[in-house]
């Protein structure tokens, strides 16, 4: 192992506390996003979005260290035998540690939450128009050209 400690990798569900670190990968995601940390606003959301117990942020802790996230959303249903679905967005590694197998841990571990709370089945869109990217959600059990997506930006 050239003398190099191995690393201590969990993958979990976000702590309250670790705000800044996600809205830090969040920057990477989005670079032209408006700065939104010195208003009262995220306090806000971050505090409802704890609250809320269909919403789960799942990271990759490596060493302390969040390195890679995404969100599930669990919207009920009224349709599929009352069986809610599950809606992936926001997913992200920290750019030095991509290509490391933390993207799709944490892929996998909302998969399982989904599947523990009775979805029938989990969508993600991705805006990637690049084959590496959309092999890596294939690669991580996500089917492309299954239905088609549309989106209106507001």
């Amino acid at each position: 192992m050239n003398g190099a400690l191995p690393l201590t990798v969990s993958i979990r569900l976000i702590r309250y506390d670790e705000l800044d670190e996600l809205m830090g990968l969040y920057r990477q995601l989005h670079p032209d996003d408006p700065d939104v940390g010195g208003s009262g606003q995220l306090g806000q959301v971050w505090d409802a979005i704890c609250r809320d117990p269909d919403l789960f942020y799942v990271v990759a802790d490596v060493d302390g260290a969040i390195v890679a996230s995404c969100t599930l959303a669990i919207v009920k249903n009224l349709t599929r035998g009352l069986r809610p679905y599950g809606v992936i967005e926001n997913v992200i590694t920290r750019a030095d540690m991509r290509r490391q197998g933390y993207g799709t841990r944490v892929l996998h571990k909302a998969v399982d939450i989904a599947r523990e709370n009775g979805c029938y089945k989990v969508m993600l869109l991705s805006g990637a128009k690049d084959e590496e990217t959309l092999r890596f959600y294939e690669n991580a059990g996500f089917r492309r050209g299954v239905k088609t997506g549309f989106i209106i930006s507001l």
